[in-house]
């Protein structure tokens, strides 16, 4: 089992659950080296041959900072306790099992003022500490989100040991960023500036700067070992992967390169323990400075919305609808009233390209289309009905978005099936006459392999609508004339789409 720490609870996933999420850290402790404050933001020049880190570790310590967070939450027992009744309140008076069971009632054990039991208990103060850095020399500074999320007044701690008191300008849980502000007119902070991260490669040094577990300003280095990592902490996932020791502490703390300038800001570790096992998780700096001006301008994030629901495009989906490669990412469900359905993007439609630019895959769509501002418009390019089209949308405001999701509805089962000869399904007519409904399944054939499930609808077989199974063959049938080497079965899960490409040999 491995362990996810963040700043106020531990739990157990198990190893296969990694990929989808690993866990934020924060405590902290207080830096300890004092350098006079800088009107520009400190850099170094990298020797030729580099045999430490002191001369980076010493021009950039000032400006990275412990970040004590405090909270308030009550009690669990004095939630909803108002009307509260101990289920012993009816013992007889004479009972003699009476005097241990009287919760917070008058007379009983400590309690003389009454039903005051859950009550009086106080909401309780929480702490969570975590690091930081100075981005402006008038005391701009950038942690975590989940450092911040659960506080109201926050303390930042320089390494000189000094305490100012700071508050909040925004959050960005998206990226898991924050921004405080430290409000001293009089101080000029030390501060650094953010690398160019896209020229930083695998097997780089980085030193990363932080208060791990609390023990004071700790500097540890070590090297990228990857980039784009993806670990399901959000559709903007694009994390470097460094070795450097980092723990709980480290969260929202900076990652430097030898230049003295931020690659990337700590946020997550894979651990087996709940510390360091030199697999560590950072922010790219590119994006960390472009969150951060946002919340320094505004407060908030500004990210356009294009309003679809988008899968990965593997090797059958491509063959089944006759793109050369698996790339791309394929509609399954525009919701209503979206920028792209207005401008006429359809479920099956297959975005290969923004401005041009091409898509790879779903994650990297989300992260084009969130670098542009609501009301910009983009040239969106669809393969369609096998050729490429280009669709003008103009994106709304992801923050406008309504992200719950309704709960799926069964669908009914008909009646009467009938085979659908080779691929091992039997089919109905569906009850509103849009699709058919998937009755009967082999085990054997390649539709449950492929995840077909009965009561799935069968919506469209290759962009064409079906209502009947005399459509779904006949659409079988026309991708097969026209060289195809899998139909792509539209399939609908209560108010859910997905798409299944099956093997027109089976047909």
């Amino acid at each position: 089992m491995f362990k996810l720490v963040n700043s106020r609870y531990k739990r157990q996933v198990s190893a296969a659950a990694l990929a989808a999420g690993v866990a934020g850290f924060a405590m902290g402790g207080v830096l300890t080296n004092t350098l006079p404050s800088q009107a520009e933001p400190v850099t170094v020049q990298a020797p030729a041959v580099q045999f430490g880190f002191a001369d980076v570790v010493q021009k950039v310590s000032p400006a990275v900072v412990s970040v004590r967070v405090r909270g308030e939450t009550r009690p669990v027992a004095s939630r909803g306790t108002e009307n509260f009744q101990s289920p012993f309140d009816n013992l007889p008076e004479d009972h003699p099992l009476r005097r241990f069971f009287e919760f917070g009632t008058p007379g009983a054990p400590g309690m003389p003022g009454g039903r005051e039991g859950p009550r009086a208990q106080q909401p309780r103060q929480t702490m969570a500490q975590g690091s930081g850095f100075f981005v402006s020399e008038d005391g701009y500074l950038v942690t975590n989100n989940h450092v911040v999320s659960d506080g109201n007044n926050f303390t930042v701690v320089t390494d000189d040991g000094k305490e100012y008191d700071a508050e909040l300008v925004g959050t960005d849980q998206r990226t898991d960023l924050a921004v405080l502000k430290v409000n001293e007119p009089d101080v000029k902070f030390t501060y650094v500036d953010f690398a160019d991260d896209t020229k930083m490669h695998v097997g780089d040094w980085v030193v990363a700067v932080g208060n791990p577990f609390g023990l004071g300003g700790s500097v540890t280095a070590g090297i990228i070992s990857a980039r784009g990592r993806d670990i399901g902490a959000g559709p903007y996932d694009d994390f470097l992967q460094i070795d450097a020791a980092v723990n709980r502490g480290n969260s929202g703390g900076p990652a430097f390169n030898l230049e003295g300038k931020v690659v990337g800001v700590n946020t997550a570790i894979y651990s087996p323990s709940g510390g360091n096992v030199g697999i560590a998780f950072a922010i790219p700096a590119t994006t960390v400075s472009s969150v951060v001006n946002s919340l320094r301008e505004k407060g908030s994030v500004q990210r356009g919305w294009l309003g679809v629901q988008i899968a990965p495009v593997s090797k059958d989906i491509a063959d089944a609808v006759g793109l050369a490669q698996d790339k791309g990412a394929i509609v399954t469900l525009p919701d209503n009233e979206t920028p792209a359905s207005k401008a006429g993007i359809r479920t099956g439609d297959v975005i290969t390209a923004v401005n041009g630019q091409t898509i790879d895959n779903p994650r990297e769509l989300a992260r084009d289309i969130a670098n542009f501002q609501p009301g910009a418009e983009v040239d969106i390019t669809v393969w369609r009905n096998g050729s490429a089209e280009d669709v003008k949308v103009k994106l709304g405001d992801l923050s406008s978005l309504d992200e719950s999701a309704s709960a799926a509805n069964p669908s009914r089962v008909p009646t009467d099936p009938s085979a659908l000869t080779g691929y091992g399904l039997k089919l109905a007519p569906s009850d509103d006459g849009n699709g058919v409904v998937v009755t009967d399944l082999d085990p054997e054939s390649q539709a449950a392999v492929k995840g077909v499930q009965v009561g799935d609808v069968i919506v469209a077989v290759n962009g064409t609508e079906v209502t009947s199974q005399k459509d779904v063959e006949a659409a079988i049938k026309a991708a097969s004339d026209s060289g195809r080497k899998a139909a792509l079965f539209q399939l609908r899960t209560g108010d859910q789409n997905r798409f299944v490409a099956l093997p027109i040999s089976e047909g």
